[in-house]
């Protein structure tokens, strides 16, 4: 058996697809998605990447409902569903064989009441399901109450329906997450930009022409996001592809080993606290002076109404509303009440 720990954007993407898909029950699709979350990241590293898909890693990724399909995901040529349940029961043959016969195999995840564990209990071949089930129908005797029979595999048995190959490992190498901030390497005139999707290493991308030899990553400029009818930054960092891809929002795609966590991640629009203060005061980023690791800002009180970010600097020089200087030392992201 294996565990999986979901972290908050695993949590976060798995809940707010169950709200985009009109799920009528939002608790149940919820657990349902981060048991495929739990399942991709088992095959991810234990099964040779090219030979399995994830029928809704797209979906899941930007939180759109999927597109129709009996089953999770395709392994080895094999069609294969995911089951996820906290009652145990879910799991004995019949009930399986009640829900789904329609596919080749099925996996078997539990999950603890706070779904911040959740646990790969095996798998089985449906046929296999429906051969329990018709002999248990054909049983003369009675089945003991105290112990009910789960039919299922070890989860490292899949290995054995594919060719023999070796054991690839392909856990991501990109440091990234969505909501850094990040720049392009060497170029010591970077813009700032929003990491908004990590693709998976198998993801195929081509740029100008040629194919990725990495792995991607997409990021989203802040000039961008500042045009899109919401505030960005209040954006759980995981929904971030969601919001792009709901609002059209141009991505750049670059290869992971290209980019760099930025020096100076502010930008125009930023809110920020002065760390020292005990209880500091929300500020706004006004201005990013280049390479002197140093930002303006105008406190949010000194504001009588929300100002676009282009148009903060402009504003303060017009209303004669001082603005104040920091060392990027000095200050940290925070949100707003």
């Amino acid at each position: 058996m294996y565990q999986f720990s979901p972290d908050e954007i695993d949590q976060s993407r798995a809940h707010h697809q169950a709200v985009k898909q009109d799920a009528e029950d939002v608790d149940v699709k919820r657990i349902g998605n981060l048991g495929e979350i739990a399942f991709e990241q088992f095959c991810r590293e234990y099964l040779p990447t090219e030979m399995w898909e994830w029928e809704n890693e797209e979906a899941m990724r930007r939180c759109n409902p999927e597109s129709y399909s009996g089953h999770d995901f395709e392994i080895f040529g094999y069609e294969v569903d995911v089951k996820t349940s906290r009652d145990v029961s879910a799991f004995h043959p019949k009930a399986l064989i009640e829900k789904d016969a329609d596919d080749d195999i099925i996996v078997m995840v539990w999950h603890r009441d706070r779904e911040d564990s959740l646990i790969l209990l095996g798998w089985e071949r449906v046929e296999t399901l429906k051969s329990k089930v018709e002999t248990e129908n054909q049983y003369s005797g009675d089945s003991p109450e105290k112990l009910e029979h789960l039919a299922t595999r070890p989860m490292n048995d899949l290995l054995n329906l594919g060719p023999n190959t070796a054991h690839m490992n392909q856990t991501p190498e990109n440091p990234f997450q969505p909501g850094d901030r990040v720049e392009k390497r060497e170029d010591d005139d970077a813009s700032v930009a929003v990491v908004v999707e990590v693709l998976p290493p198998e993801t195929q991308v081509e740029l100008y022409g040629q194919e990725l030899d990495g792995e991607g990553v997409r990021v989203a400029f802040p000039s961008s996001l500042d045009e899109g009818p919401g505030d960005w930054r209040d954006i759980d960092p995981a929904l971030l592809s969601s919001y792009c891809d709901d609002q059209d929002i141009k991505l750049y795609t670059y290869k992971h080993e290209n980019l760099r966590f930025a020096e100076n991640p502010y930008t125009v629009g930023d809110y920020v606290i002065k760390s020292s203060h005990d209880d500091p005061d929300t500020a706004v980023v006004v201005e990013v002076a280049d390479g002197s690791g140093e930002v303006s800002v105008v406190y949010k009180g000194q504001l009588d109404r929300q100002i676009e970010p282009s148009n903060l600097g402009i504003h303060c020089k017009e209303e004669s509303i001082s603005t104040y200087s920091y060392s990027i030392d000095e200050i940290e992201f925070t949100e707003l009440d």
